[in-house]
């Protein structure tokens, strides 16, 4: 008998990593989420990978229980850039932005950021981060 072992459907795939996305940056361990939910730990790893699929209802507690919109977990979903002007430039970039926000590096620089009340404080903060960006390319 041939084994034949279904690949996780992109859509899933990236529905999961923004599930992932967003509790890691709210902080939230995956035990507690499932625990929101009423499932195991262990589905929402399955989740996150993309191995099993989550439903609309489920998709809408988790969205309401890590507060954002379902469209969130939609974003920059594979395909969705094929009939729209942004072109694969951006659509790279967004998958940067993710990753880095999956970094240890990322999600503390971003929730130290967010704590930051003062625009003219974040402008500036922004402003030394890409002064320090271009210096390393020179290098």
């Amino acid at each position: 008998m041939i084994e034949n072992k279904k690949k996780p459907n992109p859509i899933d795939i990236h529905v999961g990593s923004r599930i992932r996305l967003r509790r890691t940056m709210l902080g939230m361990s995956q035990e507690k989420l499932g625990e929101s939910l009423g499932i195991t730990f262990q589905q929402i790893q399955k989740y996150e990978k993309g191995t099993n699929r989550v439903g609309a209802s489920r998709l809408q507690n988790i969205s309401n229980i890590l507060t954002v919109p379902v469209s969130f977990f939609f974003e920059d979903a594979p395909g969705e850039n094929a009939s729209s002007s942004t072109g694969m430039a951006e659509a790279s970039s967004s998958n940067y932005v993710v990753d880095f926000l999956s970094s240890s590096e990322g999600l503390q620089l971003n929730r130290a950021f967010v704590k930051i009340a003062d625009p003219k404080v974040r402008r500036k903060i922004v402003d030394l981060v890409k002064a320090l960006g271009a210096e390393a390319d020179t290098e």
